[in-house]
C-alpha cells in the first residue's frame, strides 16, 4: 500500500515540475525602465496603459468626492414636505 502511494507521489512530482514552462526574468528590465531618470513619475514610467489607469482613477475621484459632497448637502438641507 505503502510502496502505491510513493510511486503515485512521484509521479506527480514529476508531471507538475516538467510541465511547468520556464519563464525568462524580466525584472532586471523593469528596474532598469524604472530607475532611469527621465524626469517622469514613477506611477506613469509603465506606458500608455498606467497614464490611462493613473487619469482614470483621478476621474473617479473626483466624481465620487463631488458626488459626497452632494449628498452631504442634500442630508444638511432637507426638502420640506
Amino acid at each position: 500500500m505503502n510502496r502505491h502511494i510513493f510511486a503515485l507521489q512521484q509521479v506527480a512530482r514529476r508531471t507538475i515540475s516538467s510541465s511547468a514552462p520556464r519563464q525568462v526574468n524580466k525584472v532586471p528590465e523593469k528596474q532598469k525602465l524604472f530607475q532611469e531618470d527621465n524626469g517622469m513619475p514613477v506611477h506613469l514610467k509603465g506606458g500608455p496603459a498606467d497614464a490611462l489607469l493613473y487619469r482614470s482613477t483621478m476621474v473617479l475621484t473626483i466624481v465620487g468626492a463631488g458626488y459626497v459632497v452632494y449628498e452631504l448637502v442634500k442630508a444638511a438641507f432637507p426638502q420640506k414636505k
